[in-house]
């Protein structure tokens, strides 16, 4: 994520732990991006906001040739690095930069998992990756679910603004929230394609892990994950 709004310190050494593991994260998000992202084998991934690994360690296990992984937390990516070793390429970087050290055209698959609603140069990054993915290749990105914001929030359902979300005892997630016309037009009018939108739920290997929210994800969304195609390729 970007320097701001990463997990540094106490933060990023708990969300490491508690993503490894918890319903929201490991049976909810993962999974959906897992089934999104179909065959991997062989290829070339980014993944912006790579927190601890996670994610990257399952896509390398299912035969992706190479991972890269920007995060802005330092705290997170010791954990990476621990997790995947010289598996993966991983990189300190503020997403609120442009991604000069990547080359052009030189990823076959793009992954932002929790991620893209932490930036404020949204713009800027989606450029970037039209820039850096290759023609038709695929991006997936997850999100908070905008009816989940308004639900917690309040307010207006249209609301564009920076909230606070409590996180553990001590922390709070800072990111935008949006409606869902806002998330999807930023994507297409940068020029990427729907190709998929679901609205995950926790799979049921979750429930001994959280039985309370493994429940709630079945009766209100939580995450909105899509697959959109990058321009220049075809479906």
């Amino acid at each position: 994520m970007s320097a701001g709004t990463a997990y540094h310190g106490d933060m990023g050494e708990h969300f490491a732990a508690a993503s490894a593991k918890s319903l929201y994260h490991a049976h909810t998000d993962r999974p959906a991006l897992r089934e999104l992202a179909g065959d991997v084998t062989g290829a070339r991934v980014l993944e912006l906001g790579c927190g601890a690994g996670h994610f990257a360690a399952e896509l390398l296990e299912r035969g992706a040739g190479q991972v890269v992984g920007l995060d802005g937390s330092e705290s997170l990516l010791r954990a990476a690095r621990a997790q995947l070793g010289a598996r993966a390429v991983l990189h300190r970087h503020d997403l609120e930069d442009p991604l000069t050290l990547l080359e052009d055209r030189s990823f076959d698959l793009g992954v932002m998992a929790l991620a893209y609603n932490h930036l404020d140069a949204r713009e800027q990054l989606l450029a970037e990756l039209r820039r850096v993915l290759r023609p038709g290749a695929a991006l997936l990105v997850s999100t908070t679910h905008p009816t989940a914001d308004w639900t917690y929030f309040g307010g207006s359902y249209f609301t564009e603004e920076r909230v606070k979300l409590p996180f553990g005892d001590a922390f709070a997630l800072d990111y935008w929230r949006m409606p869902l016309e806002t998330f999807l037009g930023e994507f297409l009018g940068a020029g990427f394609v729907l190709e998929k939108l679901v609205e995950p739920r926790a799979r049921e290997e979750g429930r001994p892990v959280d039985p309370v929210r493994h429940d709630k994800t079945h009766r209100q969304p939580v995450f909105l994950a899509a697959r959109f195609r990058a321009p220049g390729g075809t479906s």
